[in-house]
């Protein structure tokens, strides 16, 4: 697969800038939104991170106080949301424009 040399306004390339919208989840996702006015790509990742994040924080503090039930489920969310940070840094990194089925046309949405 050829890999893109697209710069940013960081100068570093889309790949790299995308992948590291995940990094941290939502917070770096925060950065890259303020930081890159640019590259729709970047723009893209770093949107669907803060929604993406964000929602499973928000879903696992809620599930987490629930007693039993959210014992059970906190452990689960917390796998889906490893499962889901590494795909998506992976399909970042590869230069693909994935979209998770909620939050990724959200995201779309907010960059126009």
């Amino acid at each position: 697969m050829e890999e893109k040399k697209t710069s940013t306004v960081l100068g570093i390339n889309e790949n790299i800038e995308a992948v590291l919208c995940y990094v941290l989840g939502f917070i770096t996702g925060i950065v890259f939104l303020l930081l890159e006015k640019e590259n729709r790509f970047v723009r893209f990742h770093a949107m669907q991170s803060v929604i993406t994040f964000v929602s499973l924080f928000v879903i696992s503090v809620v599930i987490g106080v629930i007693p039993f039930i959210g014992w059970v489920l906190s452990p689960l969310i917390g796998l889906l949301t490893l499962i889901l940070w590494l795909l998506l840094m992976y399909k970042a990194y590869t230069g693909e424009r994935y979209k998770l089925p909620i939050a990724g046309d959200l995201a779309e949405k907010q960059i126009g």
